[in-house]
């Protein structure tokens, strides 16, 4: 049978066979080193997409509805248009990408679309 060892210190483990740690130690010493990798990154990616969201809120204002700005507006103010939350496509095929709570879309003509999603 093969015996299963500790992700940190690779002593065997003793216990349930789902068991990855042999000691409330090892396991946090695994979950901590792999939250400070992980949050360098995140930190970074979240700065893009608040950036992104904050350039968007200040063109949109207080308005319910939407507006069309010129895509130089938005590269003016360094938005950066490969960042987004999640994309959604209508009925119609036109591709909408979000940050949050609003998005935007591009038309061929140098222009874009910014909406609100409605709660």
């Amino acid at each position: 049978m093969n015996q299963m060892k500790c992700k940190i210190c690779s002593k065997v483990l003793v216990g349930r066979n789902d068991k990855l740690f042999c000691s409330v130690k090892c396991k946090n010493y695994y979950h901590v080193n792999l939250r400070k990798v992980t949050d360098k990154e995140v930190k970074e990616l979240d700065t893009i997409l608040h950036r992104n969201r904050s350039i968007l809120l200040e063109l949109l204002g207080k308005r319910k509805g939407q507006i069309t700005v010129e895509r130089m507006v938005l590269e003016k103010k360094k938005f950066t248009f490969k960042y987004h939350t999640h994309v959604h496509m209508n009925s119609k095929g036109k591709t909408y990408h979000y940050v949050y709570d609003l998005a935007w879309m591009e038309f061929s003509n140098d222009e874009i679309l910014i909406i609100r999603k409605e709660k």
